[in-house]
C-alpha cells in the first residue's frame, strides 16, 4: 500500500512540474501576441478613416440624430 501511495504522490508531482513548464508566453510570444495586435489595429484604422466607410460613418451618426423620437 504504501508503494501505491508513493507512485500516486510521484505522479501528481510530475504532473505539477509538467504544467508549470508550460504555464505562460515566453517573451517572444508576447511581442509576437503585440506586433498581430499592433497590425490588426492599424488595418483596422485604415478602413475606418479611408473615404467611402468615414462617409457612411457620419451618414449613420447623421440619421440617428436627425431621428424622430
Amino acid at each position: 500500500m504504501c508503494k501505491a501511495v508513493r507512485a500516486r504522490l510521484r505522479a501528481l508531482v510530475c504532473g505539477a512540474r509538467a504544467a508549470r513548464r508550460d504555464a505562460g508566453m515566453v517573451t517572444s510570444e508576447y511581442a509576437m501576441g503585440i506586433v498581430a495586435a499592433v497590425a490588426f489595429a492599424v488595418v483596422l484604422y485604415k478602413v475606418v478613416t479611408s473615404g467611402q466607410v468615414s462617409t457612411e460613418l457620419q451618414d449613420i451618426v447623421k440619421r440617428a440624430l436627425d431621428a424622430q423620437m
